[in-house]
């Protein structure tokens, strides 16, 4: 009799289904134990499994390589279309249909009209720009001028700045120096460029100076090297590098043209 009655105590006092713990307990707002942070995967992989994963089959979840090339290729073309829809408006003042003009005012602050270069302003700088990206070279300067239009007094103070500008100096305009192929050479064109210096500017301006230099020095008793022959060997060598042929047959310093061409090889009018 008391045996039972203890038996029947005990079951009073312990519930029949155990309590869970507060620790335990989730609430209905709280993430699944199966969504907890997982070990990262090197922390369970060995060596030898790791390489076992190289030998598994591509699933097609990802695009390759050259796709994701591609992808940053057309986000940067969408990155510069986005700066040519909403940026340049403010530049040349057409305003755009989602453009408000109240908060512009000056729109046209930056707009200049185009002046062609005149005789007093006859340098063409020439810059270098990777789109934004750093380069050693973005902050090099070239100069290029004809020589026709340096003020040297006598074709004495001509013939001495060819010679003191040694190979910078070609009778012909550099590719390179936006000339048109169709413009006179006259006495040719000096070409100075600089590097030395991490701002822009800076490299600009010794050039220009090294160019003020040559054109002071060329006019300073420019008789006494009227009997030195130009070097022009640097110019041959690049014609012949070239291979184009026009370091034959006297065609460096005087290259044919089509005011070249026999006028009575032309075809007579049938009329």
């Amino acid at each position: 009799m008391a045996s039972c009655l203890a038996r029947l105590a005990r079951a009073r006092v312990l519930p029949r289904h155990p309590v869970a713990s507060v620790s335990t307990l989730r609430l209905f707002s709280a993430s699944s134990s199966a969504l907890a942070r997982r070990a990262k995967l090197e922390e369970k992989l060995t060596a030898e499994q790791a390489f076992d994963l190289l030998d598994d089959d591509f699933d097609d979840d990802d695009t390759t390589s050259s796709g994701h090339l591609m992808l940053r290729e057309q986000r940067r073309v969408l990155y510069y279309l986005r700066l040519i829809e909403h940026e340049m408006p403010k530049l040349v003042g057409e305003l755009s249909h989602n453009f408000d003009s109240d908060k512009c005012s000056d729109c046209t602050a930056y707009r200049k009209p185009y002046i062609p270069p005149t005789p007093e302003t006859p340098l063409i700088v020439r810059s270098f720009d990777y789109a934004g990206e750093e380069h050693p070279a973005a902050a090099k300067r070239v100069i290029v001028v004809p020589v026709d239009q340096l003020p040297l007094t006598t074709p004495s103070a001509v013939h001495k700045f060819k010679l003191l500008s040694g190979p910078r100096w070609t009778p012909n305009p550099p590719t390179d120096a936006g000339v048109s192929k169709d413009t006179p050479w006259g006495n040719g064109y000096v070409k100075i460029s600089c590097e030395n210096f991490p701002v822009p500017s800076m490299n600009l301006k010794w050039a220009s100076d090294a160019l003020d230099r040559l054109i002071l020095e060329a006019n300073k008793n420019p008789n006494t090297f009227d009997d030195v022959p130009i070097d022009l060997r640097h110019v041959r060598s690049k014609a012949a590098k070239g291979k184009r042929g026009d370091h034959l047959r006297g065609r460096l310093l005087n290259r044919p043209t089509i005011a070249d061409f026999p006028q009575e090889w032309l075809p007579s009018d049938s009329h």
